[in-house]
């Protein structure tokens, strides 16, 4: 029986409960066997994270502890190089061939995926699920909208090349936000789970020099 793998990738500089809260819900909502965090080691539209992948891979397994079918993934971190997807998901076809790939994103990521590197690829190589708020669109402008329209279901029946979307609590908290908070010596207590939070304590991380 063929089983969905959800593929959740970003910089995770830091992890909060704005990535984790949505893929819990995607899990269990969609039946996926389990959620993969995928750490990208050299971001290409974005800039380079604040701290190494070493230590944003310790602050991930922290935050997953605990929830044994979330599965930190060091794919792009052992490639190396610019992170594209597409290339992360044909590595991860090759050791899941007799499952699907369930790729996650926002609204905001899939309002740009048609300038994604490679994106017919991608759809090639898996499934997308687009996270939105309860009662937000899915973008439907220009390229994007005709790639749903394509490719939209309901239920995902096949391995690849399906596109669809659920509604999940998405908290309105960023990286961004927690660092700048950091950076001026303001508490992000409740943002991110208290033993992510004590590590950027104790490793001193994010403040400001």
């Amino acid at each position: 029986m063929m089983r969905f793998i959800g593929i959740n990738g970003g910089t995770f500089d830091p992890i909060h409960y704005g990535h984790l809260r949505p893929a819990l819900e995607a899990m269990q909502l969609l039946g996926l066997h389990q959620v993969r965090f995928i750490p990208c080691f050299q971001p290409v539209h974005r800039g380079k994270p604040q701290v190494s992948a070493e230590q944003r891979c310790e602050m991930i397994e922290l935050a997953l502890q605990g929830q044994p079918n979330f599965v930190l993934d060091k794919t792009e971190l052992l490639k190396g190089g610019p992170s594209y997807m597409v290339e992360t998901l044909e590595i991860l076809r090759k050791e899941f061939a007799e499952d699907s790939l369930v790729l996650m994103m926002g609204t905001d990521a899939f309002a740009k995926f048609d300038g994604w590197y490679q994106w017919q690829r991608i759809l090639e190589l898996a499934n997308i699920v687009i996270l939105h708020r309860p009662g937000e669109p899915v973008p439907q402008q220009g390229k994007v909208g005709e790639i749903y329209q394509q490719h939209q279901v309901d239920e995902f029946t096949a391995a690849y090349g399906q596109i669809s979307d659920l509604a999940v609590t998405q908290l309105d908290i960023s990286s961004t936000q927690i660092r700048d908070y950091l950076g001026q010596n303001l508490s992000v207590q409740y943002l991110l789970p208290f033993k992510v939070l004590q590590y950027i304590e104790n490793n001193k991380l994010y403040r400001a020099q």
